[in-house]
């Protein structure tokens, strides 16, 4: 099989990839796992969170600080706000509509009801953007009886510490209860299935507006439309009250939907999803990769003129490690890692582990290094990369969106 590009990774920066070079006329195949990280995704994205611990409120300036070994500064810190743009254009065509900008974080609000600093958000979820000046004074936390993947008095307890009045309100309708006769049943994306029905909804809705009493908003668990936001919107039309929805355990229903719409996209552009399926191993000549070898295509190789290694970092075994080394399985590419073990964690689970900014070593168009030397035609993209740690500075889905839109381009501009 012969394409254009050749995507070794389904995620949220394999599918930025495959989209944006789609819409200019290529031949994409993405070759999926099915496992995406989208799925612990809260319906917010993240530019960059902190800087040395303290919280970022205009990430463009923040970026310009970060050192040369960040995946921002390898794009270029004056690219990044032309980049952002066309992310959100991107999200928008998908069906995706969220709100926010590149020069100004807003806070999004975790299942624990912690605020911190988001880039995106999607429209229909809370969404601060000045902790002094709330969107609201008094919420209406309606709590789903037999539902145990939202922390409702840890998350009621974080509002309260923000500023916010919280009633807590426990409530359910037929449907929900119906599905409480199986316990294992009453997760999101369980609940995101049975509560689609306009007569679901309106029963939920006639809870709402019974319970809400003189609140100013209403608060959900995100538990609503894993195709898109058409379920949201019919709820909002009938409650009396603005209605938001908070973000729970995962498995996330709104990581599910934008991943959903992202693969519906791609595939209506033309690329091709070969869902299901990993990359194996790849042959190189010289300075290039000629080929990659799936688990299911063993027999038939993928051929292209430019290769992606979206593969994730440790969660999604793009980066594995044994007692001796930190290595990329797929390709042997180089990965930057402390040679000795001892380095690799430190004690106490509150403490800035070194692995997390572990990664494959690239050079500053992004082209994957190979013993040193950069191999012309290979890619990578997204967490698999080293320079930076997306949990101390809350930037992993900005590294994989704008590294993936920088590799596009890089690839549109390669003879």
């Amino acid at each position: 099989m012969r394409m254009d590009t050749v995507i070794m990774g389904g995620g949220l920066s394999g599918l930025a990839c495959g989209i944006s070079l789609a819409k200019r006329g290529k031949r994409v195949a993405i070759v999926a796992s099915g496992q995406s990280t989208l799925l612990f995704n809260g319906g917010s994205m993240e530019l960059l969170g902190h800087v040395n611990g303290k919280a970022v409120t205009n990430p463009l300036e923040a970026i310009a600080t970060l050192p040369e070994s960040h995946p921002y500064s390898k794009i270029g810190a004056d690219r990044i706000a032309s980049l952002a743009e066309r992310i959100k254009l991107l999200f928008s065509d998908s069906g995706i509509e969220m709100t926010g900008s590149a020069d100004a974080n807003h806070w999004r609000v975790t299942p624990m009801g912690v605020a911190k600093p988001a880039w995106l958000t999607l429209n229909d979820h809370l969404r601060i953007d000045d902790l002094n000046n709330l969107p609201a004074k008094r919420l209406a936390l309606m709590c789903i009886r037999g539902y145990f993947d939202q922390p409702n008095a840890m998350l009621a307890q974080g509002l309260r510490d923000l500023g916010f009045e919280v009633d807590m309100i426990e409530f359910t309708t037929d449907d929900i209860t119906a599905l409480r006769r199986s316990p294992s049943e009453m997760r999101a994306t369980s609940l995101a299935k049975h509560l689609v029905s306009n007569n679901a909804l309106r029963r939920l809705a006639d809870q709402v507006n019974s319970l809400a009493g003189d609140t100013d908003m209403v608060l959900l668990p995100s538990v609503f439309g894993q195709s898109d936001s058409s379920d949201y919107q019919a709820l909002q039309a009938m409650a009396k009250k603005p209605v938001r929805l908070v973000s729970t355990l995962p498995p996330s229903v709104a990581g599910m939907r934008m991943m959903t719409q992202l693969r519906h996209y791609f595939r209506m552009l033309g690329g091709t999803y070969l869902m299901g399926d990993t990359a194996v191993s790849g042959t190189f000549e010289g300075d290039r990769l000629t080929s990659i070898t799936t688990a299911k295509l063993a027999d038939m190789p993928l051929k292209a003129d430019n290769f992606v290694l979206a593969t994730g970092s440790f969660i999604s075994r793009g980066l594995r490690a044994d007692y001796e080394r930190v290595y990329e399985p797929v390709l042997g590419v180089d990965v930057d890692a402390d040679a000795d073990r001892e380095q690799w964690t430190h004690f106490g689970v509150l403490q800035p582990q070194a692995y997390f900014g572990y990664g494959v070593a690239t050079d500053g168009n992004l082209h994957c290094l190979k013993q040193g030397k950069p191999i012309q035609n290979l890619y990578a993209i997204g967490s698999v990369l080293s320079g930076h740690d997306a949990i101390k500075m809350g930037d992993g889905t900005g590294v994989s969106l704008m590294t993936a839109i920088a590799a596009a381009d890089h690839i549109r501009e390669s003879k």
